[in-house]
């Protein structure tokens, strides 16, 4: 039979990072193309406790049915934890739970976008969302990132350019796919930009907690004056991304319409997820477990980037993040990136090239990002050496 697929998924690429992810599963292959978090950042232990005595005192609630905005001890729990811890919160916002983090960029698109509006976003940027963006037939306009952030002059030209832009997708902490931290002047200058151009910003923040060095900067949604920031929060990085488990705080209003759009994908975000995190939240000492990884973190950056330095120097041109799971750098312009990156996948070791990461799919980049986190110490060493190896077959010679 031949099938007719709709428009909005006719053009559809698949993720370029699932497609690597494939070929990494190949036994002995390295893998820095993932975003997985560290194995020893699980809270296993914790989970395995809070999961028997969910079973063995309420059982029925977390196999039933549940409401859609979430389960109301945990939108409490949410709420108090980031107006407490993060200042995130007005009196006018609502919190939803949602399977994970990226069902916040779906429900934003599919409650404020009609075909062919536009949606403003940081170039390069996370493809996961990209890709929602564009499964609602969404057309995306690049804004280039700088080290502290939007060019935020290129930021106001591109809302002066697009009328029907809908909002504004940024990434301030420890950009995916960058590494890039907004400075809190740019954080303030693109809210006051959204006001001036009456846009809404959807401000994803997935690694805020995963910060090794630096001082932390206060949220764009946490000076929202006028209900114009949809903010999303997820677990995955300080928990578990396979509990599929995240959070929305929004204006009310907002927050109603994607409510509807939630019950028309998944009714409600798994219960048993949800009664897992509440207690988690709620009964263990979150910082210190957040504490324990960003030290992980922290050590694997570390060794990553020392071993860059040392290795390749002249080849590999980078800012050290001061978080996140990612390391983003350029390649010497006469190198050829997309012939490079299927070199290193030859010598047994992934990385995810640029151009995966373009507004317009059509561009081309001499960047590559590197992960860090899912990798073991050893795997790091062997790795980083196949990359200069690589380099080497490219004429680099090593200092």
């Amino acid at each position: 039979m031949e099938y007719r697929f709709s428009r909005k998924i006719s053009a559809l690429k698949p993720s370029a990072i699932r497609e690597i992810l494939k070929a990494a599963s190949v036994p002995g292959l390295i893998s820095f193309a993932a975003g997985n978090p560290a194995p020893e950042a699980f809270p296993v232990d914790e989970v395995k406790e809070i999961t028997a005595k969910i079973f063995g005192e309420n059982p029925v609630a977390a196999l039933q049915y549940g409401v859609t905005e979430g389960y109301e001890p945990l939108i409490d729990a949410v709420r108090d934890w980031q107006r407490r811890d993060y200042g995130v919160g007005a009196d006018g916002d609502s919190v939803i739970i949602t399977s994970g983090a990226q069902q916040v960029m779906d429900l934003a698109c599919k409650v404020l976008c009609d075909e062919g509006d536009v949606v403003l976003c940081e170039d390069p940027s996370f493809i996961g969302s990209l890709n929602c963006f564009r499964a609602y037939n969404a057309k995306l306009a690049g804004v280039p990132i700088e080290p502290d952030g939007l060019e935020i002059s290129a930021l106001e030209k591109a809302m002066k350019a697009n009328k029907n832009a809908r909002f504004l997708y940024t990434i301030p902490n420890f950009q995916n796919p960058t590494g890039a931290t907004m400075s809190l002047e740019k954080r303030r200058a693109v809210y006051s930009l959204a006001q001036k151009y009456d846009l809404i910003i959807l401000e994803d923040n997935p690694y805020g907690d995963l910060r090794v060095t630096g001082e932390s900067i206060p949220s764009i949604k946490s000076f929202d004056t006028d209900g114009r920031v949809i903010y999303a929060g997820s677990f995955s990085k300080i928990l578990s991304p396979g509990l599929r488990a995240g959070f929305c705080v929004a204006p009310a209003e907002l927050a109603a319409k994607m409510t509807v759009g939630k019950q028309t994908g998944d009714v409600h975000t798994s219960m048993l997820t949800q009664m897992i995190v509440y207690r988690w939240l709620t009964e263990y000492d979150v910082k210190a477990h957040i504490a324990r990884i960003q030290e992980v973190y922290r050590r694997k950056l570390k060794l990553m980037c020392d071993l860059l330095d040392e290795q390749l120097d002249g080849f590999f041109s980078y800012v050290r993040p001061q978080g996140g799971l990612f390391v983003w750098g350029s390649l010497p312009s006469k190198v050829d990136m997309p012939a490079y990156c299927m070199a290193c996948t030859q010598k047994r070791v992934a990385v995810v090239p640029g151009s995966a990461f373009l507004a317009d799919q059509s561009g081309t980049s001499n960047c590559i990002r590197l992960n860090f986190s899912t990798p073991t110490d050893e795997q790091i060493v062997k790795g980083v050496g196949l990359l200069r190896e690589v380099a080497e077959d490219f004429g680099f010679a090593a200092r």
